[in-house]
């Protein structure tokens, strides 16, 4: 039986405009969205300019603006056909802000929908925009939106402290926060670091959700990116994830992305679940393109089974290397980057049950629970 979603109660930050438009009276706002930066039926940028707010330009994260790029695409900033405004792209070799980008407004709105991984970019983007904003002495308002995985907290810490834009904190891969939540913790943990002045604190405002918990669940009313197109897909982000960094496919260029896994190596007596990737909208060139794969169909998992597990399952990944023929091709260097370290491949190839890679987590998850809750303004899961 599914649980029941908390949508009908819940009311998001962007809703609450009595909250932020006296903010933005008088000054040039830019906005940081996509297309799951919806207000009822309408894009936050379309609203705002229906009611006289100055909106100067639109800063796209990774997927872009509309949300159709690939992940890892290359974008170049653009024209909006509807608005005019100027789209800067987030992502690539311009993830920050630019003085020159800053230079006209004076406000920035972060209206982003997360999903609580800490490989998903779009707090990776929120960081870069809280740090530029900080140099350039600009405030930031984010408009928070719930955690659809918010209702537990999991997976491993960086192991080698090794940071990049899928790994910017030391924070577990499924950190429990929302936006807003998160974005207190970057301000109050210190780690808007410049080497120059050390510590910087962004001019932060946070309009939160009403009527929202971190015991609830929340269902995503837009795909948050061209993979991620149900709540399944949301739920087994976490655990699927890990295969961007092996030679496993997770469905990219399927009807069902992260909602299976499989490769052409993995021996058909064990995986009987046959998939072939294609090129399709959102995955241009999947992994094992035009392929035959073996592998593991997940989409009979209901969403209710996934919510109730509450946790990363490590056994698909563990079952995909246990059954690899070529083991020493199974992790690219990315599949560290992820970790922030090498400690899960190395718990693999040393034969570390399930049990006894998560275990191994606990210290460090009871630890950042503890700062965790400093950061938190909603209701805890626990």
């Amino acid at each position: 039986m599914a649980q029941t979603y908390c949508n009908d109660k819940v009311l998001v930050g962007a809703a609450q405009f009595e909250a932020y438009l006296p903010m933005l009276t008088g000054k040039n706002v830019g906005i940081v969205m996509n297309q799951s930066s919806i207000v009822g039926n309408s894009l936050l940028v379309d609203t705002l300019l229906k009611k006289g707010i100055s909106v100067k330009k639109i800063f796209a994260p990774e997927h872009g603006f509309r949300g159709t790029a690939d992940a890892g695409e290359h974008l170049n900033n653009a024209i909006d056909n509807k608005t005019g405004l100027p789209i800067v792209s987030l992502y690539g070799d311009h993830r920050m802000p630019s003085k020159e980008d800053l230079s006209d407004i004076d406000i920035i709105l972060f209206d982003l929908q997360d999903v609580g991984v800490r490989f998903y970019t779009y707090i990776g983007t929120l960081d870069y925009v809280m740090h530029a904003a900080a140099i350039n002495n600009k405030k930031v308002i984010v408009l928070d939106r719930p955690n659809p995985n918010g209702f537990y907290v999991d997976g491993p810490l960086p192991s080698d402290k090794k940071y990049s834009f899928v790994c910017m904190h030391n924070v577990p891969v499924v950190h429990g926060m929302t936006v807003g939540e998160y974005a207190k913790m970057i301000n109050g943990e210190g780690w808007l670091f410049q080497t120059s002045v050390g510590v910087l604190t962004c001019d932060l405002n946070v309009i939160i959700c009403k009527n929202y918990s971190h015991k609830d669940f929340y269902k995503l009313p837009v795909k948050p990116s061209p993979n991620l197109a149900n709540m399944r897909s949301v739920y087994l982000y976490p655990s699927l994830c890990w295969f961007e960094g092996t030679p496993i496919s997770l469905g990219r260029g399927t009807e069902t992305p992260f909602q299976l896994y499989g490769s052409p190596l993995l021996p058909l007596e064990k995986f009987k679940f046959k998939f072939t990737p294609i090129s399709r909208p959102g995955a241009k060139t999947p992994p094992c393109m035009n392929q035959a794969c073996n592998g593991e169909n997940l989409t009979t998992i209901s969403e209710s089974e996934l919510q109730q597990f509450s946790g990363i399952n490590l056994s698909y990944l563990y079952k995909a290397y246990q059954a690899y023929p070529e083991q020493d091709k199974f992790f690219s260097n990315f599949f560290n980057t992820l970790d922030g370290g090498n400690k899960l491949q190395n718990q693999l190839k040393d034969g570390l049950s399930e049990d006894e890679i998560k275990k191994s987590w606990n210290a460090d998850l009871v630890a950042f629970k503890k700062t965790r809750k400093h950061y938190l303004l909603y209701e805890d899961f626990e």
